[in-house]
């Protein structure tokens, strides 16, 4: 006869959720393997939470031209 299975402890339920927090699981070369989860910011994926929220002169300060948006060529300079 099989021996019955064990129930989880707490630490190993806890354990289980922070690796499901931080990992998924994907199929690649027809295995199973775990690799971190993209980072996220209220649901959004990070590159699309700075394209929508940060100004111009933050993403030039971080070198992040490829989220700026063409230059208004409408404004006036300062004088």
């Amino acid at each position: 006869m099989a021996k019955p299975k064990r129930k989880l402890t707490a630490a190993e339920k806890r354990a289980r959720r922070e690796r499901k927090k931080k990992y998924q699981i994907v199929f690649m070369n027809g295995k199973q393997v775990r690799v971190l989860r993209q980072l996220t910011i209220d649901g959004l994926p990070l590159d699309e939470f700075i394209a929508r929220n940060a100004d111009p002169i933050w993403l030039h300060q971080n070198e992040m031209w490829e989220f700026m948006g063409p230059a208004d060529d409408d404004e006036p300079l300062m004088e």
